[in-house]
């Protein structure tokens, strides 16, 4: 004699996992550009601060230099959430990064530059996922 059991418990469509990692391209995108839109955000409502501060680090051209921080931070987060050439922007925004990390947050010894310095490295790296797998399905 075989005894048959039925299985109640819900079932998920065979597709939520396929769906659910259709999205998460696009989510990881939203969440790297975030610091980046926020940043020249900043920036563009303290341009006289945000030069000086690149001064401060003996950069030339702060004006310059500010421009185009905010063009890849503002420009750059909104291309990287729109899908748009994703490897070439990501390629550019990991490249300002490192630069970033560099020439702003090369103090060490200074707990709070680390942090930084080592936050631009990783943010760096997730970019370089962006380069490599490009915008996926999302």
């Amino acid at each position: 004699m075989t005894i048959t059991t039925i299985d109640t418990a819900p079932v998920a469509p065979a597709n939520t996992a396929s769906t659910l990692e259709a999205w998460l391209p696009l989510v990881g995108r939203v969440l790297i550009a975030a610091i980046f839109i926020i940043s020249g955000l900043s920036k563009i409502a303290d341009p006289a601060g945000s030069m000086a501060y690149i001064a401060s680090v003996g950069l030339p051209l702060p004006a310059v230099a500010l421009a185009g921080a905010i063009l890849v931070e503002v420009v750059g987060g909104a291309l990287l959430i729109s899908g748009y050439k994703v490897r070439a922007v990501a390629t550019v925004i990991a490249l300002f990064s490192l630069a970033t990390a560099a020439f702003f947050h090369n103090n060490l010894a200074d707990q709070n530059q680390f942090i930084h310095f080592f936050k631009n490295i990783a943010i760096a790296g997730g970019l370089l996922q962006i380069v490599a797998f490009g915008k996926a399905r999302a």
